[in-house]
């Protein structure tokens, strides 16, 4: 765990599929196909990879023009090819940008990440699938991106980092400053294994949280009594209403037997 980093240095899609790199086991089917493929970067592209910068979340409107034009502010591009789809055509909402020189590539990363281009903010960072070894593209079940909603949520890269792990030793040089909770909760956790530490805020906030305990329940008591009252009386006013009901509906009937009786003798002795 001494070589811990919020950043994947090699892509494992099991540790990719956790929170913290800590899974034993595969939360999805994706992360299962992205385990069990073969990958290999397509020998078709060109280019020094250091020098790469992928963007994405790009405007489906959003041209090469466009895209030449604002990262040109960071330094001279070399190429830059925008992703289409072989058959309409259209954007699919992430390009490449190779500049000639690596200052370019350190300050276009920095500067021109969540900038706006379009009405969207774009995410850049250095290309992986030839830099990053083990690296398996989204479609096979890895990447680093996804969304929650989608089920296919992926850790390890500069949008989404790994979250350190609590049984991560707390003398650890930091190589990333997004662990400082974790290090103060684990810090407070020794200091109430050793003793050091005064108990008796945590016997407060026990006996506080056993009365707010207490307090709750006899709140749902109540409540719960409110609406079984309330349960109760509508059920005795659908009774009464279903008894009126069937008072009306005998009564009419009644009623309408006696007038087929009145008809009847009346007819009789009209002969």
């Amino acid at each position: 765990m001494n070589d811990w980093s919020p950043v994947a240095k090699v892509y494992d899609p099991l540790k990719a599929g956790s929170i913290d790199g800590t899974d034993v086991e595969p939360h999805d089917r994706a992360v299962w196909r992205a385990m069990v493929a073969r990958y290999k970067p397509n020998k078709a592209v060109v280019g020094d990879p250091l020098l790469t910068l992928f963007v994405a979340r790009l405007n489906p409107q959003t041209t090469e023009e466009k895209l030449n034009e604002v990262f040109s502010n960071y330094g001279d591009i070399r190429r830059l090819r925008l992703v289409r789809d072989i058959v309409t055509g259209f954007s699919k909402g992430y390009a490449f940008v190779e500049y000639k020189e690596e200052r370019s590539v350190v300050r276009a990363r920095r500067d021109a990440n969540k900038l706006v281009v379009d009405q969207s903010e774009l995410f850049v960072d250095f290309e992986q699938e030839r830099t990053l070894k083990g690296w398996v593209p989204r479609r096979l079940g890895g990447g680093q991106g996804g969304k929650k909603e989608s089920g296919q949520l992926r850790f390890g890269g500069k949008d989404r980092p790994f979250r350190k792990p609590i049984n991560l030793p707390v003398t650890m040089n930091q190589e990333w400053g997004g662990g400082s909770r974790e290090c103060e909760r684990g810090e407070r956790e020794e200091r109430y294994r050793d003793g050091s530490l005064s108990r008796e805020r945590e016997t407060d906030w026990g006996s506080r949280g056993r009365r707010d305990d207490r307090d709750r329940g006899r709140k749902r008591g109540v409540e719960r009594e409110y609406h079984r009252e309330r349960r109760d009386r509508s059920y005795e006013r659908e009774s009464t209403r279903e008894r009126e009901s069937m008072r009306e509906r005998d009564d009419r009937r009644e009623r309408d037997d006696r007038r087929l009786r009145d008809d009847k003798y009346r007819h009789r002795d009209r002969r």
